[in-house]
């Protein structure tokens, strides 16, 4: 894999231009996922979603499952679930351990929050990135993968 470019400003403009790179294409997965969100086997859900109300989301997935939400230990799915527990358990959960980042696992488990990338982004890198957005995936898509929230 190439060395990232020395700045996320750079790194995101090459993200951008080059659909992903230098992982997958990036729109694709996310549409072809969209695309199939109504099948009977697959359960949609975004970060956002589960960090604005994680036990109504998790009860959810449960129910989808085929699990008795009442028979789960709720005390303990939201302790494991948590950003803190992730974070602690970096190595565990990362992919590959966190190896392919510098900083390791604790840098892929970085803050828990969405949308950072706007105070890190000039208004017109955003606005180009929401337009490259609704352009590949369409309107309803482009606003489930900014706020989770479903037409």
């Amino acid at each position: 894999m190439p060395r990232p470019p020395a700045t996320v400003r750079e790194y995101f403009d090459m993200w951008l231009e080059r659909d992903g790179y230098p992982l997958w294409p990036y729109w694709h997965l996310v549409r072809s996922w969209w695309d199939i969100r109504a099948l009977p086997n697959i359960c949609f859900t975004h970060f956002e979603r589960l960090k604005r109300d994680f036990l109504h989301e998790a009860r959810r997935i449960a129910a989808f499952l085929g699990v008795a939400p009442d028979s789960l230990d709720w005390d303990a799915i939201t302790k494991h679930c948590s950003f803190g527990h992730m974070k602690v358990n970096a190595a565990d959960v990362a992919p590959l351990g966190g190896g392919l980042w510098e900083g390791g696992a604790q840098t892929f488990i970085n803050k828990g929050t969405n949308g950072r990338w706007r105070d890190v982004l000039t208004e017109g890198e955003c606005a180009r990135y929401e337009a490259t957005a609704r352009e590949k995936l369409g309107e309803d898509c482009a606003r489930w993968l900014a706020s989770g929230e479903m037409p």
